[in-house]
């Protein structure tokens, strides 16, 4: 089974060739990895793209003409897809040695569409730690599976589940990728559209294998793109939008449950309210005012 780890890039130098080297530092060896520069500024990337490619013939490398910006970047990962497995890494983030090995389990072990395995969240120097955020991720996923280590889930409890809170950790997650490829990211989300192509893949009936075993470090830094959208209101903004029409995608398919998760979103408006104090030192007054709104409107 051979794997495709799609790499779409652009960012910190330093954080990316961590990622690119945990990749190549898989105890399961059949992959293919592709990167997809954006055009990340930067002189010393091409003679160390180069070295890459001519040292393991397992490793591909594209540059994009002009920056496309993350969800483009993304879609184009998804043109370049070879093989039947694909996983869509984060540029700053880590797979443990065992990540690959892991997941290929997964697959031959059972028809699903989606796996999560387990995940331990990093900060910028790389220490374990746990906000309040992933606290709350770890106890909406634990309300769906219970403590097993290996769930299947699928349809409306699923669906019901991740639109109360996105416990999802996108960068580590495995696709079938004929689910992936069938559905692509929403071309009109910057920030939710892994959450939209899972909840897309759930509504056309595709299942998740939700595992216990850690096998990779997701990066969790205030300075992320979605962190400054966060502040000023863009992301929550475009989360409501995305609430909105699910509300009206599961009705049609008489998941009601899920209807009401999507329309109290309660995840969501309580990280904007917790950001409040955040967004008032910083004298963020327009953001104050996106942010109250949200968290205080259904």
């Amino acid at each position: 089974m051979t794997i495709d780890v799609m790499f779409p890039y652009y960012g910190d130098v330093k954080m990316m060739k961590a990622a690119v080297q945990s990749v190549l530092d898989q105890e399961y060896r059949d992959f293919v990895l592709t990167i997809v520069d954006d055009g990340f500024p930067d002189d010393s990337l091409p003679a160390y793209f180069k070295a890459l490619t001519e040292a393991d013939d397992r490793v591909r490398y594209f540059k994009n003409e002009v920056n496309l910006g993350a969800n483009a970047n993304y879609r184009k990962c998804l043109s370049l897809i070879e093989h039947d497995y694909v996983v869509i890494m984060g540029a700053d983030d880590l797979m443990l040695p065992n990540y690959l090995s892991v997941v290929q389990a997964g697959f031959a072990g059972q028809d699903v569409d989606i796996i999560q395995p387990g995940v331990d969240v990093i900060d910028e120097n790389g220490t374990v730690y746990e906000p309040m955020g992933d606290r709350v991720k770890s106890y909406l996923r634990r309300r769906l599976v219970g403590e097993s280590a290996s769930a299947v889930v699928k349809g409306e409890p699923l669906a019901a589940s991740l639109l109360t809170g996105d416990w999802l950790y996108f960068p580590s997650l495995a696709w079938r990728s004929d689910a992936i490829k069938r559905h692509s990211f929403r071309e009109q989300y910057d920030v939710v559209q892994d959450l939209a192509l899972a909840t897309d893949i759930i509504m056309s009936g595709g299942k998740m294998l939700v595992l216990a075993e850690t096998c990779f470090l997701y990066r969790r830094h205030r300075e992320s793109d979605s962190s400054v959208r966060a502040l000023d209101g863009r992301r929550f903004a475009e989360e409501r939008a995305f609430f909105d029409e699910c509300v009206k995608d599961f009705r049609k398919l008489g998941w009601e449950r899920a209807a009401t998760a999507a329309s109290r979103h309660a995840s969501s408006r309580l990280h904007a309210l917790t950001l409040l104090p955040q967004v008032a030192r910083r004298r963020m007054w327009g953001g104050m005012r996106k942010l109250t709104a949200h968290a205080l409107t259904r």
